[in-house]
């Protein structure tokens, strides 16, 4: 990756969002007489309702959101593509040079996919596996799912309305921090020898005030 060249990246990334149940992170201590009255007990989910959601972000700003209600594939992330990352590509490089880089799951990596790319002579970054650390469009999620385990979404629907206002309200001269950043980053993984950074392993001190 060269580090002269971030702030014409597209950077883009998918991250799964749920509906939370009960009081996260607060424990409450019952007498025994207490353990079966029907107002000490919580409502436990199995599997919670979730929803996969992608976005696109540059040092110009960010693109729109594509939320998924089924399964992701190479069909539907094509579509994806063309339906968001195209016309935002456009509207952030006003036709300057960009490179589009998203990770190595098998939707991207599939050979419709890059078939698809290759038509459209899309330039993509080569993206190591595993690597998080790099990716400065995962501190946006850290900043939303934050933002949304205060609100507390209850439904599908409130999820899918929080985590839109949320992504809104996410300043650009965040977007220019996070871009700015990625020279640290790599020296941070090549520091740590390919090991956990801090820009994955959070929080870490003014971690939001920081990204």
């Amino acid at each position: 990756m060269d580090c002269g060249k971030v702030e014409s990246v597209l950077w883009s990334d998918e991250s799964k969002f749920e509906v939370h149940f009960g009081k996260l992170g607060r424990h409450v201590i019952r007498t025994k007489e207490d353990k079966d009255n029907p107002s000490c007990l919580q409502r436990s989910v199995q599997k919670p309702a979730s929803l996969m959601v992608w976005g696109c972000m540059s040092v110009c700003g960010m693109g729109s959101l594509h939320i998924w209600k089924g399964t992701i594939n190479a069909d539907s992330y094509i579509q994806v593509l063309e339906q968001h990352m195209l016309p935002y590509r456009r509207h952030l490089f006003q036709g300057r040079p960009c490179i589009f880089q998203h990770d190595n799951a098998r939707p991207h990596t599939a050979s419709i996919t890059m078939s698809w790319l290759h038509r459209r002579r899309i330039r993509v970054l080569k993206w190591p596996a595993c690597s998080p650390d790099l990716s400065p469009i995962e501190n946006i999620w850290r900043i939303i799912k934050r933002k949304e385990r205060q609100r507390r979404p209850k439904t599908v629907e409130q999820l899918e309305a929080c985590i839109r206002q949320e992504w809104d309200k996410i300043p650009i001269h965040k977007f220019e921090q996070l871009v700015s950043s990625v020279a640290r980053r790599l020296q941070s993984v090549i520091k740590r020898r390919g090991d956990a950074t801090q820009w994955l392993t959070w929080p870490c001190p003014n971690f939001f005030e920081m990204c």
